[in-house]
């Protein structure tokens, strides 16, 4: 048996002359030796990350300033319940954004936010829009009716008062847009049927579906109440 601690062929081989390699009694490499620790390692790590996360990009123009993106911006005249609005808009702002951010009216909500649950409907021109898919550009020159333009110096409009004598509205997140879509029907047709109420109602949900009380609601206001 050869005791001499010099290194065989084999394992000169193998790690050919690199003192950084070490091989093991099963032949297998072994990882260089390192001074790094486990708890050096994750906290230089975490470190990186830190000041990986601090630092933000920013695009820079010639001068190295920050470079700010310009929005397409459009002058719009609009009337919102009977006022006159002349303001620029940024292409991006949606028909609600205008309203509730800009105007300040924010009896249209925001629901589904992608033009299904009819909570945002205002009138356009007299026909019921879904406020949150309708950009704000599109108003121009257009006449907006909101539930806040229902009122008539403080009183609610009849159509109103017959949601509340029928308990239509339950948490009220859908009753605008439930409300508008109504007045638009009863301009169109004064004296609608069932039929005409749950068909011209179909695009407004009710998550407490409470849809019975909101038809009974709309055929009162209409003087027929024959559900």
């Amino acid at each position: 048996m050869n005791s001499s601690s010099e290194p065989g062929p084999d394992q000169d081989e193998r790690d050919n002359g690199d003192p950084s390699a070490r091989v093991d009694a099963s032949g297998k490499d072994q990882p260089p030796h390192t001074d790094l620790t486990r708890r050096d390692f994750l906290g230089g790590t975490g470190a990186a990350l830190v000041i990986a996360k601090s630092a933000p990009l920013k695009a820079q123009d010639a001068s190295g300033e920050p470079e700010i993106a310009t929005v397409p911006k459009t002058a719009i005249t609009v009337t919102v319940n009977g006022t006159e609005h002349r303001m620029e808009v940024e292409d991006r702002w949606t028909l609600n954004e205008l309203l509730r951010d800009h105007i300040g009216l924010t009896g249209s909500k925001i629901g589904c936010n992608r033009g299904e649950c009819g909570a945002c409907t205002v009138l356009m021109d007299g026909k019921p829009v879904y406020s949150c898919s309708t950009l704000a550009v599109w108003a121009d020159g257009r006449t907006i009716a909101t539930v806040e333009g229902l009122e008539d110096g403080g009183d609610v409009s009849p159509l109103q008062q017959a949601f509340m004598d029928h308990n239509a509205p339950q948490c009220g997140f859908c009753t605008s847009g439930q409300l508008m879509t109504a007045t638009s029907l009863l301009e169109r047709n004064p004296h609608p049927t069932v039929a005409d109420v749950r068909e011209a109602l179909a695009g407004n949900l009710c998550r407490c579906s409470n849809y019975n009380a909101i038809v009974e609601a709309v055929l009162a206001a209409a003087g027929t109440g024959d559900v």
